[in-house]
């Protein structure tokens, strides 16, 4: 298949558009390279994929022309998103690239003449604090990611029910990995203990519960949906571990690994933060046969692994205000 991947860069993204490639689809990618993070990872990660014949190009949704970038694509994976819920981040930086970005990308793919069918990522972060319901559960976000990424997904999915663009959606659960944003928690848990530097803890934090994801799972459920396209158009589906450990749990495993504990550093209790995560995932398994297979044991092993590989990645600044 011809797949255009947004956000390809990214961590997530440049996991997929990799897989894709290896299974011999025609990928390409896009990418708007935004200083939420420092873009140099975003660079590694593009040096990767055009190892594996992946070209990204440097485009904005919000504002770009998009006509020839999705000329000819099959499939879109719309990754492409203001991620976190920093409190540096501005609301208009959410609207601008989660919900005008979204709504550009879809107007530009209804005006192709067989439009492409758009399988847009979204998050957990919809349902709100306590995410542990199924695909009905009446979205209740707490933060102005979760808001606009919820409008983003309307905003596809209305695509779908005006017969303009086949779409479904993924809302991915508390996913980690090997190339993951360095202001996530375990590059930042990683990195402060392997330089022996303060661990930023927001308060409260320790005691929430959460479906650790490994990226590789996430890819896999993704990938599925191009075998099951039919199935899948109109649809949401939640994607994740439907297993969930505290983070205090998840802290522990990496200080195990890594041999030394971590010099945990106070901070305020974050608004909006999600308090409790269960990947209801049973839609996912009867439509996609999807079953995720790496515990946090393993995924984290994989990941400090990474992390000691990659020191002057982590190093990287992490968000900065936009």
């Amino acid at each position: 298949m011809r797949i255009l991947v947004t956000g390809a860069a990214g961590f997530i993204g440049s996991h997929l558009a990799g897989r894709l490639a290896m299974q011999g689809h025609c990928v390409s990618g896009l990418d708007c390279f935004t200083p939420y993070y420092s873009p140099a990872l975003k660079l590694v990660n593009v040096r990767e994929l055009e190892a594996q014949g992946v070209a990204v190009r440097q485009i904005d949704l919000a504002v770009d022309d998009l006509s020839e970038a999705i000329a000819n694509c099959d499939v879109v994976y719309h990754l492409a998103a203001q991620p976190g819920i920093s409190p540096t981040s501005t609301f208009e930086s959410y609207l601008r690239d989660n919900v005008i970005a979204t709504h550009r990308l879809v107007d530009a793919l209804s005006r192709v003449r067989i439009p492409p069918v758009l399988i847009n990522i979204a998050t957990s972060s919809v349902y709100g604090a306590d995410a542990e319901g199924d695909e009905n559960a009446e979205p209740r976000p707490t933060s102005h990611y979760g808001v606009t990424k919820l409008t983003a997904e309307q905003l596809a999915l209305a695509a779908w029910r005006s017969r303009e663009v086949p779409t479904c959606s993924f809302r991915l659960y508390s996913v980690y990995g090997p190339r993951e944003r360095p202001d996530k928690l375990f590059p930042t848990l990683i990195r402060s203990i392997l330089f022996d530097e303060p661990f930023p803890l927001f308060e409260g934090s320790e005691a929430h519960v959460r479906s650790y994801t490994y990226v590789d799972d996430i890819v896999s459920g993704l990938v599925l949906a191009l075998s099951h396209l039919e199935e899948c158009i109109g649809e949401v589906f939640n994607l994740g571990n439907d297993g969930c450990i505290t983070t205090r749990r998840a802290i522990d495993i990496v200080e195990a690994t890594l041999g030394k504990r971590a010099r945990i550093e106070r901070r305020p209790s974050r608004p909006g933060d999600q308090t409790k995560t269960r990947a209801n995932i049973g839609k996912a398994r009867r439509v996609l046969g999807y079953e995720p297979g790496t515990p946090p044991t393993q995924g984290l092993a994989q990941t400090v692994a990474w992390g000691i590989n990659h020191p002057d990645l982590l190093r990287l600044p992490t968000a900065v205000a936009v």
